[in-house]
């Protein structure tokens, strides 16, 4: 991915989504493009029009940090889009895994998601590669030793698999997540070949996908609460959390769990006693 070209469009979408009152300027109507002007922009940032100018073409070099904190705040960047920022403006090598090499979770760590048996538990890497996982998380958003390397993803998941839109209750909420997670990710990993694979092929099949991807919307993984329509024990209201393992910043560890005693807690343990499954073969040997 062009580095320049990110930057350059991620400045511009951020400046159109804001209004010049917004920032405490008057507003003398209608504009010809939406939001800010450069000129407003770099005014309000303490820096010259024609040094913006050329840091929004991408042709800016040795940005300080002081100039990308005071465009971050006229700009009313979240901490996620202001680390994006940074990545972009000012790029860090990173050794980039050979294509094809899968990423890996420490053993201890695969040991600890395995002994969470009722709590749904998987890690991912980086591009949303799904890399690790216990047996209830596999029960209850797929099954994960069952697909195909690249497959086991979650973009891929929620934008190719059609089971996704039936799983998650508010499908558009989760695809802009994972479409903001994927951004922050490229910003991070713009050599990764597999990232930009992965990206050429979710903008070619999904169109969602390739609208979402244009408004240049960054996220952070975080906590909250997801309700998901599962297909052997119905709807599930779940709490998230979003862990970055110290040892590798590009690996987290999810969880869901639900609330003590509550109808979602005891679909969980019946998914985890493998009960809803039995019952779904022994229904199967019947109609046969």
């Amino acid at each position: 991915m062009d580095q320049r070209t990110e930057l350059s469009e991620f400045l511009r979408s951020r400046r159109a989504r804001l209004r010049p009152q917004d920032v405490g300027l008057p507003d003398h109507g209608r504009r010809r493009v939406p939001g800010l002007r450069r000129e407003e922009l770099a005014q309000l940032a303490g820096v010259s029009v024609a040094y913006y100018i050329r840091l929004e073409q991408g042709r800016g070099r040795n940005v300080s940090a002081a100039v990308l904190d005071a465009i971050a705040n006229v700009l009313r960047l979240t901490r996620a889009e202001r680390d994006h920022l940074t990545h972009l403006a000012r790029p860090v090598s990173r050794r980039v895994r050979p294509a094809g090499r899968p990423q890996k979770v420490r053993p201890a760590l695969q040991q600890l998601i395995d002994t969470m048996e009722g709590i749904p538990a998987y890690v991912v890497g980086r591009r949303l590669d799904i890399i690790a996982w216990n047996r209830l998380a596999c029960e209850l958003l797929g099954d994960f030793p069952s697909l195909p390397r690249p497959q086991r993803n979650l973009a891929w998941q929620v934008f190719l698999d059609p089971a996704a839109r039936e799983l998650y209750e508010n499908w558009e909420a989760k695809a802009a997540d994972i479409v903001g997670y994927l951004r922050r990710d490229a910003g991070r990993n713009p050599d990764d070949p597999e990232l930009t694979s992965l990206i050429g092929e979710l903008s070619v099949k999904s169109d969602e996908f390739r609208k979402l991807w244009a408004a240049h919307d960054v996220q952070d993984k975080g906590f909250g609460v997801k309700v998901l329509n599962h297909p052997l024990v119905g709807r599930l209201t779940l709490a998230y959390e979003t862990l970055t393992l110290p040892a590798d910043p590009d690996q987290q560890l999810i969880t869901y769990h639900a609330e003590p005693a509550s109808p979602s807690a005891a679909a969980l343990r019946r998914l985890a006693s493998g009960q809803e499954k039995a019952t779904e073969r022994s229904l199967s040997r019947a109609e046969a």
